[in-house]
């Protein structure tokens, strides 16, 4: 009572129970398998101290020893025989387990022990005589059968201890179910469950109270299980043991037969593990119901405390999935362990907020996929997520409308609990679990719990969708950022494309003639060195920017050369050049400053539609923030720019040129000179434009540092 099933349940959860050693999986595996060997064997048990240490006891005790000492592993084995190998192999590994359940020292186990080992060793007669194939199997179910009683002592043992010694029958599982909401054999299937184990042994738990009338169409491990319990622990319910016999196809004189040497394998199988059993049937027997007095508040207060500790566990649970799939498949998952859900699924509000769509989790994931509920069209799911609330909706309610009558359909259930998905004040979905109408009591109970549960959740899913946001953003600025280096290249090719053009134009006039036409080949040749060069620039969206010394006279003088040979430069526009009155050597990549002076040539003769003058222009060294540049000047004698033009001179603009890629010429000579740590200004007037580009000179930085400052002017642009 008092919301007992919250707690006894959560704190199974949390109890930290010991988990099934993966040796003995393995080690059953083997067992079974027609072609296992000895030295296989050995050389598995070999990775568990504690039981090959058990083997090699066993095989040099007075029972077992017969010439000198054993001392190797695979003798000791080969001295066992097969049956006793599978024995304490099995048994050790569990009772090993059974040993780090909390409060297993504390009590009194001899009686459990007792009925362990005599169920596991019946229930391996039992398969034996069925013709059963996996007889180990059969043993460890034996053994497990009433783990949840460990369990349960192990989570509640002040509500559990008077219980854990009573006669073990329906009487017994109806008192836990009353006080605690849960029977030992639910808390040991569970827990096998969780060990995952693949086979009908947690069925076989689970179903070992179960009626007999309904075991009839049963797995066989069920009944041979069933059948076990009764003749160890009910051996005064004839009728019983002679249905469950029937079951099981076996005669009840057969079954006497297997009585007598349960008894000697069991007092065997413990005096070589070392448990003693002496005593074990005097051990008082308390009443089967003896409920602890427990104070109501404090009860409440302790599942309060739980709850909250439970929550905080199951956040750090969240936080630590990788990704938004992963995260709601591990919310799905939890929400049915902690509730007791038959099935979950998650509905999430659509980015638009129009509508609560089925997302790729938990079960169903192919039928919810393509899920959808109108928020704006009403209904009990759209209602609790608008207005964050609860809701518990039955089957045979009469406001249901279609779209929950296809969840019903869809998970297979009498009844759904909708709880909100709800991170600070904003709704992101709705968390859906099925379960059984008579269920529906208990889980309104644990309204706070749930709500706790989801806030955790909703938490946990902003955060990951906000990631997802980000990515998204990062990605299609990525992408932004490589269309935008696309049209750089379109444009920046261009030039080399047009001067191949008209350059071989100019070597077919050369050649009807037959003129010498090497410094034309040459041109082309570097041009198209260039073009290869800007194209795979694309792959790289930063290239970095080449070094060394470049005369920037030289390369004045072969932009202008490309200019005037291929008709780009127009008869009634002069060019003058004042390049050999100064230093010229300057720190930049000769083709990057080559695409500069181009696109500022083009831009020029541009503005010069009517003829004009153009200048380029060294202007020698200058001291710029305490470092040596030196200063190329290309100047029209246009009608200048507009305002609103010049402020916004660098930036990539709509152009009023023809073309798809005009306006991007000066952003991408700015990009050029800062990749070269140069600087790039720009003055303009009625009476002209100039642009001052300042190039780093290659000298040390001691040398550059001495130069005297006076006299020189900074750049202002």
């Amino acid at each position: 009572m008092h919301q007992s099933d919250q707690d006894i349940r959560n704190r199974l959860l949390i109890a930290r129970l010991p988990a099934m050693p993966q040796i003995l999986i393995k080690l059953i595996a083997h067992l079974q398998a027609d072609d296992a060997g000895m030295p296989e064997l050995a050389a598995l048990i070999a990775k568990d101290a504690g039981m090959t240490s058990k083997i090699l006891g066993v095989a040099n005790s007075s029972a077992y020893h017969r010439q000198g000492k054993v001392v190797s592993l695979e003798q000791s084995l080969v001295s066992l025989g097969t049956d006793m190998i599978k024995t304490l192999v099995i048994s050790e590994s569990v009772f090993q387990t059974f040993n780090s359940f909390p409060h297993s020292g504390s009590t009194d186990l001899r009686a459990f022990w007792k009925s362990s080992l005599s169920a596991a060793v019946m229930a391996r007669a039992l398969a034996k005589a069925m013709a059963y194939p996996h007889v180990e199997e059969a043993y460890l179910a034996g053994l497990l059968h009433n783990v949840g009683r460990l369990a349960l002592l192990a989570t509640a043992p002040k509500e559990y201890a008077f219980n854990f010694t009573a006669r073990d029958d329906a009487a017994l599982c109806a008192v836990e179910q009353r006080t605690l909401q849960i029977t030992h054999a639910e808390a040991g299937a569970w827990l096998i469950e969780r060990w995952h184990l693949d086979s009908f042994l947690a069925d076989s738990v689970l179903y070992h109270h179960e009626p007999l009338a309904r075991l009839e169409a049963s797995h066989p491990l069920i009944r041979i299980v069933r059948l076990a319990h009764l003749l160890c622990c009910h051996t005064d319910d004839a009728e019983s043991i002679t249905q469950a016999a029937s079951l099981c196809a076996l005669d009840v004189d057969v079954l006497q037969d297997l009585a007598g040497s349960v008894v000697r394998q069991v007092a065997q199988a413990a005096q070589h593990l070392g448990i003693d059993l002496a005593g074990a049937d005097d051990i008082a027997t308390p009443p089967a119901y003896a409920p602890p007095s427990v104070d109501p508040v404090q009860l409440r207060l302790s599942d309060e405390v739980r709850n909250m500790v439970l929550v905080s566990e199951v956040g750090q649970t969240f936080s630590r999935q990788q990704g938004e799939s992963s995260l709601l498949e591990a919310i799905t998952r939890s929400a049915r362990i902690l509730f007791d859900f038959d099935t979950a699924v998650i509905l999430l509000q659509n980015p638009t907020g129009h509508a609560l769509v089925g997302v790729e989790a938990g079960e169903h994931q192919q039928r919810l996929a393509g899920f959808s509920i109108p928020l704006a069209k009403g209904g009990p799911l759209a209602a609790s997520a608008l207005e964050c609330q609860l809701a518990f909706l039955k089957r045979d309610m009469p406001a249901l409308g279609i779209v929950e009558e296809q969840l019903f359909r869809i998970l297979g259930t009498d009844s759904l609990v909708c709880v909100p998905l709800v991170a600070g004040q904003r709704s992101l979905g709705v968390l859906i679990g099925g379960v059984a109408a008579w269920q529906i009591p208990a889980c309104q109970k644990r309204e706070g719990f749930l709500r706790a549960y989801a806030n955790q959740a909703a938490t946990a899913l902003e955060t990951a969708i906000s990631a997802r946001g980000l990515a998204r953003r990062q990605l299609d600025h990525v992408a932004e950022e490589y269309r935008a280096a696309s049209r750089r290249v379109v444009h920046e090719v261009n030039n080399p494309l047009s001067i191949i053009k008209n350059y071989l134009s100019v070597l077919d006039h050369k050649l009807e003639k037959q003129e010498p036409v090497t410094g034309e080949m040459s041109i082309l040749n570097e041009e198209i060195d260039r073009v290869g060069q800007l194209i795979s620039g694309l792959a790289d969206l930063q290239p970095v920017a080449a070094s060394g010394v470049t005369d920037c006279a030289r390369v004045v003088d072969d932009v202008l050369r490309l200019f005037r040979a291929t008709d780009f430069l127009p008869p009634k526009i002069e060019v003058v050049t004042r390049m050999q009155d100064a230093p010229c050597e300057v720190e930049a990549d000769a083709d990057m400053l080559k695409q500069i002076l181009l696109n500022l040539l083009k831009n020029a003769v541009e503005a010069l539609p009517d003829g004009g003058r153009i200048e380029v222009a060294n202007r020698g060294h200058v001291n710029r923030d305490r470092r040596l540049y030196l200063e190329l000047c290309v100047s029209d004698n246009g009608a200048g720019l507009a305002p609103e033009v010049l402020a916004n001179l660098f930036s990539p603009v709509r152009s009023s040129k023809e073309g798809a890629h005009h306006g991007l010429g000066l952003s991408i000579v700015h990009d050029l000179v800062t990749r070269l740590h140069g600087v790039i200004g720009c003055r303009s007037s009625k009476s002209g434009t100039s642009f001052e580009i300042l190039l780093p000179i290659p000298l040390p930085a001691s040398a550059a540092a001495a130069l005297p400052a006076p006299g020189n002017t900074a750049l202002s642009s």
